[in-house]
């Protein structure tokens, strides 16, 4: 059974390496031997589908295409699939040690690993242990979202994708049709950007956010993609973190810490509040309904609208 599987990739990496033109699945199947023996078309798609996915993670880039008749076909492009020689020296390999080193505790840890076996077939020095380099350093990068993996691929793969999402100002998550371009961690929370089709605008959303399944969608991306996607800066500018006014809130003792870190002044009232003085930037009224009735917007006044006003949307549900 190894044997076979074996010799199934590899024909159909041939058949896909090989063709100048997206190969439908019904072209395919025709081709290859054990797809003929398949005894249904059930069978079939998922012997397909494993096999498809097995090659994507060996490293073949496979492109799905949708033709003018709305059939899907399969190619790898050998442009796609050919590296140049590689001689990295002793402090880029180290950098790349250092890299696959942040995986070890996910589920890109075996990912990683082979990555630089790869790189060792490919010239890496054989006299540098990468992983060994700089072991002062235990850099680690938590990935506790399930959504993770499915869309790390689907960026990879440049594949649009459907998740159901639920904004922080929202009772209930919508679905959201989106084409992920990258994803990057920020503060210990992983984000998404991508072209949202149903919004026809770019998007940056947080993982912990999505909820249920994230479902691949066959055809090919409809917005060009940034040659810098500006992940971080989009969302510490939605944060405030770019902020050139100040907003005057009040908050509850013991209650509101990240505000409080943030706060460049803090006067005590009594009763239970606190006076903050906080910076003002895009966004901050989408945080501040985030702690709910233990603040309480002073000024200025367009954010304490906009904050009641998000608040009499999430109340209506």
């Amino acid at each position: 059974m190894a044997i076979a599987k074996a010799e199934r990739l590899m024909n159909l990496a041939l058949c896909l390496l090989g063709t100048r033109r997206p190969l439908s699945k019904r072209e395919l199947r025709e081709s290859i031997e054990a797809y003929l023996e398949a005894g249904s078309d059930d069978s079939f798609n998922r012997m397909f589908e494993r096999d498809k996915d097995d090659l994507r993670e060996l490293g073949l880039v496979i492109e799905t295409v949708e033709n003018l008749d709305g059939e899907v076909g399969y190619l790898a492009r050998r442009d796609s699939n050919r590296l140049p020689p590689i001689t990295p020296d002793a402090e880029e390999a180290a950098a790349l040690g250092l890299a696959a080193k942040v995986w070890q505790q996910a589920r890109l840890a075996g990912a990683a690993s082979g990555a630089l076996q790869k790189l060792r077939a490919a010239g890496l020095p054989e006299d540098v242990d990468p992983y060994e380099a700089h072991g002062a350093l235990e850099p680690r990068i938590p990935v506790h979202e399930a959504a993770f993996e499915p869309l790390m691929l689907a960026c990879r793969d440049r594949r649009p994708v459907v998740f159901d999402y639920r904004k922080a100002t929202a009772a209930r998550p919508e679905q959201r049709h989106v084409e992920p371009w990258a994803l990057e961690c920020w503060r210990g929370h992983w984000y998404l950007a991508g072209w949202d089709r149903d919004r026809g605008a770019e998007r940056v959303f947080r993982l912990s956010r999505i909820t249920g399944k994230v479902r691949s969608r066959s055809g090919r991306f409809t917005a060009e993609i940034p040659d810098v996607v500006t992940v971080r800066e989009t969302v510490a500018s939605w944060a405030g973190e770019n902020a050139d006014r100040s907003a005057l809130i009040r908050l509850r003792t013991d209650a509101g810490y990240p505000l409080r870190a943030k706060a460049t002044a803090v006067r005590e009232l009594g009763d239970g509040w606190d006076e903050l003085e906080i910076p003002y930037g895009h966004g901050l009224d989408a945080w501040l309904v985030e702690f709910g009735p233990d603040v309480v917007v002073l000024e200025p006044a367009e954010l304490r609208a906009d904050v009641v006003d998000r608040l009499r949307a999430v109340a209506k549900g």
